[in-house]
């Protein structure tokens, strides 16, 4: 999406509602406050799950933010172009195993699975 905000949230909160149709699904979120909005129409087969602030150590997805943050320090783009041709072929080089590697947590498996104890 062009943007992070209410609009764009709201048309991905859309699509994903219709891509995933036949069943509930729990969306995993920061804090942020397009998040949150009070425009926005949470579609019926979504539930919405916020992390408690200033929590980073339980996003999954920040160790992939950090791993893809330390391969881009590797580099020394000099434009913006280059550096979004080297965010580009890093995010290509990463397999499903590198990723479920960066944001398997224990307990977010368990509740994926439905052992929430």
């Amino acid at each position: 999406m062009p943007a992070i905000n209410t609009l764009n949230f709201q048309i991905f909160l859309d699509e994903f509602s219709k891509a995933y149709s036949a069943s509930f699904n729990l969306v995993v979120l920061d804090n942020g406050r397009f998040h949150k909005a009070q425009q926005l129409s949470i579609p019926e087969k979504i539930g919405l799950v916020f992390f408690p602030p200033y929590a980073p150590e339980l996003n999954p997805t920040e160790r992939l933010w950090r791993d893809m943050t330390d391969r881009v320090a590797q580099s020394n783009p000099t434009s913006l172009d280059e550096l979004s041709n080297i965010v580009m072929a890093i995010i290509e080089q990463y397999s499903t195993e590198d990723i479920r590697s960066l944001t398997s947590y224990a307990y977010f498996i368990h509740a994926v699975n439905g052992q929430f104890s």
